[in-house]
């Protein structure tokens, strides 16, 4: 399939999720088990359709890594289960290593809190040419520490700093960085993966009765998930306040793994797609090193044809 064709599909995949204004997002309008057009029949093709994404993906990356001007970073945000850890080892499986990223991050550190909430993630922003995958990532700060405050409370700030307004404040020292960071050559694309809490809930259980997925499993996930209705207000709200043009947000249907995959590979290769990526063009001078290394190759591989064969004794 040609390039044209694979970005144009690509874009057709990913757009129907893309927010870029807020104002009027409502969580309940994506259907955690949508899958657009396609069918459970059709799976077999949508994982054919994935993998020559994710080789397109690569012929991208390598352009980025190359050009050296642009840095890619890929946020990913979900409840637990909702397969983040499956999306960045399934769509990144064909990308360099040398020229891509992943962080994931937990709960900070002494240190970590020693220092702005910013701080831990924007230490690891990517390299230009690179691309940068955050797994969680400074909206933990409007999500996790919002529904549990007592959180809020370990980050020592000074207590008039707490008012009823900090997660709009937070909202806008978000919106400001990410533009920064746009204005900058730092593309940044933002993943939601909505799994609702029925799929969840057998992702879990399959955890507790696969012994080879045992594992996976960890107590402090039942325990979050008591709290779903407060998180869900937490993303929405997250999303209406953070969405911009420059800085969009996916709300992907996770309820199936095939299908979030195939959207969450076509939002990243539309994103690289735009940015009219190409290896970097020689100038005279590299083509006369080029010409001349040539010929001495050359040279050297005609006085290998012409030496004459040692007889035996």
């Amino acid at each position: 399939m040609e390039i044209k064709n694979l970005v144009k599909r690509a874009r057709e995949f990913a757009e129907p999720f893309r927010i870029t204004k807020g104002k009027n997002f409502r969580l309940k309008d994506i259907d955690p088990g949508d899958t657009l057009h396609l069918q459970s029949e059709d799976k077999p093709r949508a994982k054919e359709v994935l993998a020559s994404g994710v080789q397109l993906l690569a012929e991208l990356q390598d352009m980025l890594y190359a050009q050296d001007r642009w840095a890619v970073l890929i946020i990913l945000q979900a409840m637990d289960a909702a397969g983040k850890d499956g999306a960045i080892k399934h769509i990144m499986s064909g990308v360099n290593p040398q020229g891509c990223q992943v962080h994931s991050f937990k709960a900070p550190s002494p240190e970590d809190l020693d220092h702005d909430y910013l701080w831990r993630c924007m230490k690891l922003l990517p390299n230009r040419g690179n691309m940068g995958i955050f797994n969680r990532s400074y909206y933990e700060e409007t999500l996790v520490v919002r529904v549990h405050q007592e959180f809020l409370a370990n980050q020592k700030l000074p207590p008039e700093l707490i008012t009823k307004n900090i997660w709009n404040e937070r909202f806008q020292d978000i919106r400001n960085v990410e533009s920064y960071l746009t204005r900058n050559g730092i593309i940044v694309r933002k993943f939601f993966l909505h799994v609702s809490k029925e799929e969840q809930e057998r992702r879990f259980m399959e955890r507790i009765e696969n012994p080879d997925k045992n594992w996976k499993f960890s107590s402090s996930d039942i325990k979050e998930r008591a709290y779903w209705d407060d998180y869900m207000k937490a993303y929405e709200d997250m999303i209406r306040n953070t969405a911009t043009k420059e800085a969009p947000w996916y709300v992907v249907p996770a309820d199936n793994k095939w299908f979030t995959r195939l959207v969450v590979a076509a939002a990243i290769i539309d994103a690289l797609a735009s940015l009219d990526l190409h290896y970097p063009k020689v100038d005279k001078q590299k083509l006369e090193e080029l010409a001349e290394a040539r010929k001495t190759l050359l040279n050297e591989k005609g006085s290998k044809k012409k030496a004459p064969e040692k007889r035996g004794a």
